[in-house]
């Protein structure tokens, strides 16, 4: 399979290419993360931001982790849906949706973490390593 994919909001407004296959790849079951999917977790791929060419018009919202770096989240102002998240920690990745792909087989879960966060009603696949919050090395 080639390492291109593609992918973007409900509408259309907002679409993303990557020429490069996600770093890394996993759930998030914190507590923004929770309310920013409207379920119970959010579900990101880390891709190097110089392979991903954007287009459309979004509007985004920062808060800061509890790391002390600022999350930017990027969403389409005219359908709403969530495509992708900067970290200030992680400057040289952007963390597309995986809900936003277009070919939703190209994510990969690696790991699952903020288990700690998690709601008991939200399981996701019981053999990814899990961490109670953020891993040190991320």
């Amino acid at each position: 399979m080639s390492e291109a994919f593609e992918g973007g909001c409900l509408c259309g407004a907002v679409r993303y290419k990557s020429g490069a296959a996600p770093a890394l790849a996993g759930h998030c079951q914190c507590i923004d993360c929770r309310k920013n999917s409207g379920t119970g977790h959010g579900s990101h791929m880390g891709v190097l931001k110089d392979a991903v060419t954007l287009t459309g018009d979004v509007t985004s919202f920062d808060k800061p982790a509890d790391s002390g770096n600022v999350v930017t989240r990027c969403f389409c102002p005219t359908c709403g849906s969530s495509v992708y998240t900067y970290n200030s920690g992680m400057p040289d990745l952007i963390f597309l949706r995986a809900s936003s792909l277009d070919d939703v087989d190209v994510f990969k879960p690696q790991f699952v973490v903020y288990t700690d966060s998690g709601a008991a009603w939200d399981t996701v696949d019981p053999t990814l390593p899990t961490f109670p919050g953020m891993p040190p090395n991320m």
